[in-house]
């Protein structure tokens, strides 16, 4: 039975190209693997994939009884619900902090401190002197401005930046900024529902008993979102809230501009707001354009005082 090789819940462009190129990986390294994903691309993955002719990963919401590699997390609130119940967690490769899965043997685990998952698996592409196609190279380099917002955000390292100059020199691509504009263009499609726009790139914490979920739409201008969408997706954001949550956020990122609007559906605004250096007055938050590194961790600070 091949074993799955599988992004977390909401994919974003990092997780479904993980999971493609990581299955490259261990391919190339005599290991039978199928890429999958929990959901369908969203607008911005759609454009990386078709823009390089490959094929969406098949689409997989139960892991019991199977063999397991997980891209781009750790944390059980992004795995399947039935993942206490794999056969087997063989390895994980992500560049967030590590999370609360764990495994009855042990596991190959590259946990490396990038502003991309995809960063981690060209090196490893390296050190195991695997082939990277070009077409694969064009999607991992995408993934990588994605990730670091086009080397803008606070994540992105000189391991990121080098991995996407090796990266576009396989997949032919002259200008990777040209490219990672033409990117985020797609990125801020916002031709869906409110429900669907706060769960394009959404995530579930867990921070001291407490679930967080943590929404991020990166665009182009926050002009976009006009006074009516964002009514309806506060609206949405306290039914999101009303699901089990203490907090439901969706944070509005102008990657121009760089900063972030944080939307917020709480049992505590205040405290929430005050430990991402914000109030009710001042929600857009200049410098901010990290989820990971901005907004996760002052959260989780906050939630254990």
């Amino acid at each position: 039975m091949s074993t799955l090789v599988l992004g977390h819940k909401n994919p974003d462009t990092d997780s479904i190209v993980a999971a493609l190129s990581a299955a490259n990986l261990y391919r190339g390294r005599g290991i039978d693997v199928t890429p999958a994903a929990q959901g369908t691309p969203a607008p911005e993955t759609a454009f990386v994939l078709e823009r390089f002719g490959l094929k969406a990963p098949e689409v997989v919401t139960s892991v019991a009884g199977k063999d397991v590699y997980l891209v781009d997390y750790s944390d059980l609130a992004q795995a399947p619900d039935d993942f206490k119940d794999v056969a087997s967690l063989r390895g994980i490769i992500d560049h967030h902090k590590l999370g609360d899965v764990t495994s009855d043997s042990p596991l190959e685990c590259f946990i490396m401190p990038y502003g991309c998952s995809n960063t981690i698996i060209k090196e490893l592409h390296d050190y195991y002197k695997v082939a990277i196609p070009k077409d694969l190279a064009g999607a991992m380099l995408c993934a990588i401005l994605s990730d670091t917002v086009i080397f803008k955000s606070p994540t992105c390292t000189k391991a990121d930046v080098k991995a996407a100059e090796d990266l576009a020199a396989i997949a032919g691509i002259s200008d990777p900024k040209a490219l990672g504009m033409e990117m985020f263009k797609a990125k801020s499609n916002l031709t869906a529902s409110p429900r669907d726009l706060i769960f394009r790139d959404f995530k579930d914490f867990d921070m001291s008993g407490k679930k967080i979920g943590i929404g991020q739409l990166e665009l182009i201008s926050l002009d976009m979102v006009t006074p009516d969408l964002k009514a309806k997706l506060q609206a949405e954001l306290s039914k999101v809230k009303g699901e089990g949550r203490f907090a439901a956020l969706l944070v509005l990122t102008d990657i121009m501009k760089e900063g972030s609007e944080i939307m917020i559906a709480s049992d505590d605004d205040d405290k929430v707001l005050k430990a991402l250096g914000g109030s009710a007055s001042q929600r857009y938050l200049p410098g901010v354009m990290s989820r990971k590194k901005q907004v996760v961790p002052p959260l989780e600070k906050a939630f254990k005082a």
